[in-house]
């Protein structure tokens, strides 16, 4: 009986972690498409912001000077913060998401969806603005993505996003700014 029960458990798994999402409306490669390439009319008026090859090479020292002591932790050494903790989670307005070490664009808010795991989400990224690598800390294979400019760690993708990517770019809020469109 606890086997079946575990098993079951563990069916429901994929509906509680992202996979409701699947349900919603459906994009097309052509709308992915238009929201990498068009992600600039959602910045706020007047902004221009830094480009992925202005790299932004700090110390520590200078690092720990313009973050928050939580901020340091997750940009500078990997770390994660807890679920549901970051009012990014709920952003729901127009506009776009930087890296909060170098302002640097990584998602428009046309790209975020609601994950169901307390982080923000997104199901892709804009072009050229993160790098991934593997990640086998914690005995498995994840992928890890950071920043292009700094070389903040944002978060990790998995392959349980909504159709056409099935990409969940899994983001520390706290890793993130927001501004919204005008």
């Amino acid at each position: 009986m606890k086997r079946r029960t575990l098993s079951l458990a563990l069916l429901a798994l994929p509906l509680t972690t992202g996979a409701l999402p699947l349900l919603a409306a459906t994009r097309t490669s052509a709308d992915i498409e238009a929201m990498q390439t068009g992600w600039r009319k959602l910045l706020p008026a007047g902004l221009s912001p830094p480009d992925a090859t202005d790299k932004l090479e700090l110390s520590d020292e200078q690092w720990r000077e313009r973050l928050t002591q939580a901020q340091f932790k997750v940009l500078r050494d990997d770390g994660t913060e807890r679920a549901f903790t970051s009012p990014l989670n709920d952003e729901k307005r127009a506009g776009i998401f930087t890296c909060a070490g170098c302002e640097l664009p990584l998602f428009s808010s046309a790209m975020k969806y609601d994950s169901g795991t307390g982080w923000p989400s997104f199901f892709t990224s804009i072009p050229g603005a993160v790098q991934t690598r593997r990640d086998y800390r914690y005995g498995w294979t994840r992928v890890e993505y950071h920043c292009a400019r700094c070389g903040g760690h944002q978060g990790h993708v998995f392959d349980d996003g909504p159709a056409p990517t099935r990409q969940r770019w899994c983001n520390n809020g706290v890793a993130l700014q927001f501004l919204a469109a005008s």
